[in-house]
C-alpha cells in the first residue's frame, strides 16, 4: 500500500520513477476512466517501463468525468473558475489531508515555514466563488502564520497598503500572494519599494484586464512594488501540488511533481529537452485521482529538470488526441 510518506520523502530521480510507475499500475487498476483512457491507447502495466511510456490523461476529462482511484468518501470537490461559456473541471479530493502536506511540504522545500511569514491573500476573483483549491492554500497558510497581520484582502486596497506599509517598516518577512489584476489594480493606486517582501503571482487576468506575457507583466510589477524580482506559482485545480519560480518565470517542482513536454502535432510522443510543446504533468500526490496529467499549458523543459510556461493551446481540442470521449 503508497502511503503519503513515501510520496513525501523521496528524494532522488530513481525513487521518484519507482514510485511514479508504482502509482501508475494503482490508477490503472483503481481508477475507471484512467483505465478506459489507457485501454483505448492500448497501454498497460506490463508495457510500461518508463515516465515517457505512461498515459497522460487530457484534462479535460475533469470536466465531464469522475476521475477517482479511491472508493473513499470525497472529503471536498475542488472547481475551477472557467470563463464565459466554457465549463468547469471539478476535482474531488477524498483525502484533503495529502492535499495539506503536499502544499506545506511544498511551500517548505523553497522558502522554508510558513511560520515565519506574514501572509497577505489578494485573491478577489477566487474569494468571490466556491470551492477554489487557492483559496483553501492560502487559508490555510494565513492559519500557520504566526503574525496576526496575515489576511484575505478583497477590494479593500487602503488597508491592504497600509498593512504592507506597517510591516515593512517592521522588519517582518512579508509573502503577498496574489491574482495578476488584482497585484496590478494595486499598484495603480500606490507605488512602494519593498525589501522583506515576496510578490508572488498566480497567473490569470480572468478577464478583467489585456493579458500580459509573463515578462512585460514581472516588468510592471517590480517597478510598481520596487522589488528585484517577482516570483510566481504554478498550479492547478486538477493538481494537489505546486511549483514556484523566484525569477524570470523558471518554475522549479518539489521532488514529488514532474514536468514533461510532449509534441504539440502528436500529443502521445514525450519531447527531449528544450523543445516547446504541450505541458505533461506527474504530480504523486494526486495518487486518489490522476497522478498523470495532459494539461493545455504550452511550456519549455530545461536539462536541469526547471520550466517555463509560453503560452496555452486555444478552447479547440489538443492536436494529436482524439481521444477525448469514449
Amino acid at each position: 500500500m503508497i502511503s503519503p510518506n513515501d510520496i513525501f520523502n523521496i528524494t532522488t530521480q530513481t525513487e521518484f520513477k519507482a514510485l511514479a510507475l508504482e502509482i501508475f499500475k494503482f490508477q490503472f487498476t483503481n481508477n475507471r476512466v484512467y483505465r478506459s483512457f489507457c485501454d483505448l491507447l492500448n497501454k498497460h502495466p506490463s508495457g510500461v517501463k518508463d515516465l515517457k511510456d505512461i498515459p497522460f490523461l487530457p484534462i479535460q476529462f475533469f470536466k465531464t468525468r469522475e476521475v477517482l482511484s479511491s472508493l473513499n468518501p470525497i472529503e471536498t470537490t475542488f472547481i475551477s473558475s472557467g470563463t464565459t461559456g466554457n465549463s468547469t473541471s471539478k476535482h474531488h479530493v477524498t483525502n484533503l489531508q495529502i492535499y495539506k502536506q503536499s502544499f506545506t511540504k511544498g511551500f517548505e522545500n523553497f522558502y522554508g515555514s510558513i511560520e515565519d511569514y506574514v501572509v497577505l491573500g489578494l485573491l478577489p476573483s477566487y474569494l468571490e466563488r466556491d470551492g477554489s483549491s487557492l483559496v483553501y492554500m492560502v487559508n490555510d497558510m494565513i492559519k500557520g502564520s504566526k503574525h496576526p497581520e496575515s489576511g484575505f484582502y478583497l477590494n479593500n486596497m487602503t488597508d491592504l497598503k497600509d498593512t504592507l506599509m506597517a510591516v515593512e517598516e517592521q522588519g517582518k518577512k512579508t509573502l503577498l500572494i496574489g491574482v495578476s489584476f488584482a497585484l496590478l489594480d494595486l499598484i495603480d493606486h500606490y507605488q512602494f519599494s519593498l525589501k522583506n517582501t515576496i510578490i508572488m503571482e498566480t497567473g490569470g487576468m480572468k478577464g478583467k484586464r489585456k493579458e500580459l506575457i509573463r515578462h512585460e507583466l514581472h516588468n510592471i510589477l517590480k517597478q510598481g512594488f520596487g522589488v528585484r524580482d517577482i516570483h510566481s506559482e504554478y498550479g492547478m485545480t486538477e493538481l494537489l501540488s505546486q511549483a514556484y519560480s523566484k525569477e524570470q518565470g523558471v518554475f522549479k517542482c518539489p521532488p514529488w511533481m514532474h514536468v514533461l513536454t510532449r509534441d504539440p502535432e502528436d500529443a502521445l510522443s514525450i519531447q527531449d529537452f528544450g523543445k516547446a510543446g504541450g505541458i505533461n504533468i506527474i504530480d504523486l500526490a494526486n495518487i486518489n485521482s490522476c497522478s498523470f496529467i495532459a494539461t493545455q499549458d504550452l511550456g519549455r523543459i530545461n536539462r536541469d529538470g526547471t520550466f517555463q510556461i509560453i503560452g496555452r493551446f486555444d478552447n479547440s481540442d489538443i492536436r494529436g488526441c482524439n481521444l477525448m470521449v469514449f
